[in-house]
């Protein structure tokens, strides 16, 4: 297993999902290396349990390891000195699909504060609402509709948190993370929308 900070912080995360009982999305994890610039990308989806497939709603988490980040964090490794904080940019886009009819985003994002709990030192931003209509091939005349709410913002390791197992606070802060994103599938879910069923809903 690869032994480094970033993914340390993954771990994290997968951790506070399993235990808010989250379902992670089948093949919807990617992990991916940017052979031009060096940047780190992990990507996944995880909804509430139940739901079908697809789920009516689901959040999608992305992180970034810049080469930046990387840079600081191997200087430290290797020198010991750290003159810039390394941060994992993060963007989480919580989305309500499956629907029936145009959302309004006024109602939606009514249950979304405008930013995150505190994530370490930092609180992740909402960034704005997109409206999603689709056309199947099988029933163009009946569209189906989606909504998506964007969050934004970094997380700075500090210090600590670079040490191979030497602090828990990776834990407790994507614990916070985790948490608050299965809160938030919870109030979307609950909000009265009209949902068309899943796709295996007479499997």
């Amino acid at each position: 297993m690869l032994d480094h900070v970033f993914t340390d912080a993954i771990g994290a995360l997968r951790d506070a999902f399993e235990g808010a009982f989250l379902e992670r999305q089948a093949f919807e994890e990617h992990f991916q290396i940017d052979v031009l610039l060096g940047d780190i990308t992990w990507e996944t989806s995880y909804g509430l349990p139940g739901e079908g497939q697809p789920p009516r709603v689901v959040a999608h988490i992305t992180f970034d390891w810049p080469t930046w980040s990387q840079t600081a964090y191997r200087r430290w490794y290797v020198e010991e000195v750290l003159d810039e904080q390394p941060s994992i940019e993060m963007e989480i886009v919580f989305r309500v699909q499956r629907l029936t009819e145009q959302p309004d985003p006024i109602h939606v994002q009514s249950v979304l504060p405008e930013t995150s709990p505190l994530i370490g030192n930092e609180r992740l931003e909402r960034a704005g609402a997109t409206v999603e209509i689709g056309y199947l091939a099988e029933s163009a005349l009946k569209p189906d509709f989606a909504i998506e709410i964007t969050y934004e913002g970094i997380y700075e390791l500090a210090e600590e948190t670079l040490a191979d197992g030497a602090s828990k606070l990776l834990d407790e802060h994507f614990g916070t993370l985790g948490a608050w994103i299965a809160t938030t599938l919870v109030k979307l879910g609950d909000l009265r929308l009209n949902f068309l069923p899943a796709d295996d809903a007479d499997s």
